[in-house]
């Protein structure tokens, strides 16, 4: 199952198609229904997970009973029937068909070209008032494997850097024009950018640093964004002209090449080929407690062999007790750690990945383990 998430000015396009690579048998769910209607909001993951123990297996299933290999989109209406032929688990898909328009509204619809066109002839009563008309708008859209917008915003920014990357990246020495705060439309001059390949440039500053759990090394710091910016002239000092601002722009503030707006990122949802032993470090987007569809930081990226697409189990962490019914005094006594649920990776950088909480079925907190199940 590929999902390939193409963000032109943040929008989010969704296609899937097949891949056989880490074919496995395939394991249904105990509890799955015999059939089951799609409904707004519903993502891929979750209808796989009411059919399958691991849904990165919905692929296979379809594929292993599908006269095409490809996997047609399923939109809100569509039902879904499952059953078993010779042992062999089939899933069968049944569209939703559009129901005819009303006649009342003496037939009048208006629709986008209308809109458009500038249309202004509509119906009218004996006494020459306008008649309703309806106004017709396509609504249906396919279901996304995942929930786009929980991890949009984090596809581009912020990122993971190094100390190195960092602290030698070019600065914002002082604002142009005597101002105090910097915004759009106004310009910075910046230490030091003599040649360049790029003429947009995104302000970062140094966030949160990421710590082993394990050894207490830096794995890496969060850069958080803080603007975009033009470049008017090189130099040292340079000039650039500040595009869009998230937020106040400090003296000191980070430069790096801004990443292009046209992303391509395919997902291939699988376990790791490899065993991966990692915990959760971080929760990003300013929350607390740790839930469904949140984003989450671990401690394993692409030099532990991190991709795009992996999923992780995520075992919460059995408490350490002591055993008072022990001969031996003080005996302390650690709990079996628990499985909490499943994460998703969608942005692994070098030594920390971006990951997206795909299921949980028990409280997820910072320091709990992920593991290939």
């Amino acid at each position: 199952m590929t999902i390939a998430s193409r963000i032109p000015l943040g929008f989010i396009a969704v296609f899937f198609i097949s891949i056989n690579t880490w074919a496995t048998e395939i394991q249904i769910n105990p509890s799955h229904p015999d059939q089951y209607t799609v409904v707004a909001g519903d993502t891929l993951w979750d209808i796989s997970n009411k059919f399958l123990i691991h849904p990165w297996q919905w692929t296979e299933l379809w594929n292993k009973n599908s006269p095409t290999k490809n996997q047609p989109p399923i939109y809100p209406g569509d039902t879904l029937y499952f059953s078993m032929i010779n042992k062999e688990p089939l899933i069968r898909l049944s569209k939703n068909k559009p129901q005819a328009h009303s006649q009342s509204h003496n037939g009048c619809i208006l629709n986008y070209e209308d809109i458009k066109n500038g249309r202004s002839e509509f119906a009218t009563s004996d006494t020459g008032k306008l008649l309703p008309c309806i106004r017709e708008s396509s609504i249906k859209q396919a279901i996304n494997l995942i929930p786009a917008n929980s991890i949009a915003q984090f596809l581009t920014f912020p990122k993971v850097v190094s100390e190195n990357e960092l602290n030698q990246a070019p600065y914002v020495l002082d604002i142009a024009g005597e101002h105090l705060i910097a915004g759009s439309g106004d310009k910075l001059y910046v230490r030091s950018i003599t040649r360049s390949d790029s003429p947009l440039y995104s302000i970062y500053r140094a966030g949160e640093t990421y710590i082993s759990p394990d050894t207490d090394e830096i794995l890496g710091y969060n850069a958080e964004y803080i603007a975009d910016t033009r470049l008017e002239k090189i130099g040292n000092p340079a000039t650039l002209l500040i595009i869009k601002s998230n937020s106040e722009i400090r003296r000191g503030d980070r430069i790096l090449p801004t990443l292009k707006n046209d992303i391509t990122v395919n997902y291939f949802p699988r376990p790791p080929e490899i065993a991966i032993n990692g915990s959760i470090i971080s929760v990003l987007g300013g929350i607390s407690q740790i839930g469904l569809h949140d984003v989450v930081v671990i401690d394993k990226g692409t030099r532990d062999g991190i991709l795009t697409g992996h999923e992780l189990t995520i075992y919460q962490n059995g408490k350490t007790m002591n055993d008072q019914y022990s001969p031996i005094k003080n005996d302390l006594i650690k709990l079996p750690d628990e499985v909490a649920g499943t994460l998703l990776i969608f942005r692994p950088f070098e030594r920390v990945s971006y990951a997206l909480i795909m299921k949980a079925n028990k409280a997820i907190h910072i320091l709990d383990k992920v593991k290939v199940l």
